[in-house]
């Protein structure tokens, strides 16, 4: 790393973070003007919105745009270098095309390692706190996500196992008790155990479920036998914390526990996991990307063209909103038909790697 080196890396760390904060402003503000009611509604402080939301808003915020902020920065300092030929002084002096790349190949591994951090343990905990106060404060007045207005108020019907399937009603998770309950177990297609009953609650002392006026009915080749059950305790594998409906779920673990409750799930036999293996890809691909797009913007804006920074500037915009809809889309076909998670969340590395690729060759060096 020579004078050069760190004289490009600086710019491109300023300019990025001077973006960041720019963009902050805007996004925080855009957002206050729209929960200003529901700020309202919640009776908090100023202080208490800040640290129980904007604390969890603004990381959230910075790893949403993250790789955009960084391909604007590089466009917006490269191409300032270009208008005032500072690209062909470079050049000029016997510097190599690919020499002149080295401080943004650094610049992007090192913002790429940031992420990927920020990805796996931060972001999370910081989606945790914003989500936490969004399903106190706000989504409890959205009728579309307020559980209470439905018919059967936390309700839940789980798979345990590959041939056993349970179900609760009205759980409390107060008194960690439910008002109904069913289990079942399949074999070759039939019902061959049945057990039911009119109240649940789990024992923390034995860390088992105990049962109320349970029923319980075995079928076999020779009948059906019933046998009633005052009381009784049953051990499977669910415990309290698994009963809850959480649409943040997967935006709330860090990395490790979200692979840990997607192994958990496949062993349960569990479907419709491919948004939850989408996120835990995504969290690699997405710091990637920050690298391919910084390699993308230097190409870019280290032409010198007539429309200046300008032009620089719409191209970039038009490639970074390509990027982000490829983004959706695979998203999307990964959640709703059968293309595997790892290359939903990879395909949009994958198609502008050979973007950059043709534009590196077509750049004048």
């Amino acid at each position: 790393m020579g004078k050069l080196d760190w004289y490009i890396l600086k710019k491109f760390l300023v300019t990025f973070f001077f973006c960041m904060m720019l963009f902050l402003v805007v996004a925080v503000a855009v957002d206050t003007s729209e929960k200003t009611d529901d700020f309202v509604k919640s009776g908090l402080t100023s202080s208490q919105i800040i640290t129980q939301y904007y604390f969890g808003f603004v990381p959230h915020i910075w790893g949403l745009l993250f790789p955009l902020f960084v391909f604007i920065a590089v466009i917006f300092f490269t191409s300032k270098m270009a208008t005032r030929s500072e690209i062909i002084a470079i050049l000029a002096s016997g510097t190599s095309y690919n020499r002149m790349l080295r401080p943004y190949i650094v610049g992007g591994l090192f913002l790429g390692t940031i992420l990927w951090f920020g990805n796996r343990y931060l972001i999370p905990r910081a989606n945790a706190i914003m989500s936490n106060f969004k399903s106190v404060y706000i989504d409890r007045s959205d009728p579309t996500k307020n559980q209470q207005n439905s018919s059967c108020f936390n309700c839940f019907y789980r798979r345990i196992d590959q041939n056993t399937y349970i179900g609760i009603k009205n759980y409390d998770t107060a008194s960690k008790s439910a008002q109904g309950f069913f289990m079942e177990r399949v074999r070759d297609n039939k019902v061959v155990y049945n057990l039911r009953s009119s109240f649940i609650q789990w024992d923390q002392a034995e860390k088992k479920w105990k049962l109320q006026n349970a029923v319980e009915r075995t079928v076999d080749s020779l009948g059906e036998k019933a046998t009633e059950h005052a009381s009784m305790t049953i051990n499977i594998s669910l415990k309290p914390n698994e009963l809850r409906k959480d649409d943040y779920l997967k935006d709330k673990l860090p990395t490790p526990q979200l692979i840990s409750f997607i192994e958990q799930e496949k062993l349960r036999g569990t479907e419709g996991l491919s948004a939850l293996e989408v996120e835990r890809y995504r969290r690699t691909a997405t710091p990637a990307a920050v690298l391919l797009l910084t390699l993308i913007g230097a190409v870019i804006a280290s032409r010198k063209t007539r429309g200046g920074s300008g032009m620089h500037l719409a191209i970039g915009i038009v490639i970074g909103a390509l990027f982000i809809m490829s983004d959706r889309f695979s998203t999307v076909f990964a959640t709703k038909s059968d293309l595997h998670p790892l290359l939903a969340a990879w395909i949009p590395n994958i198609v502008f790697s050979l973007v950059a690729l043709r534009l590196y060759r077509k750049t004048p060096k």
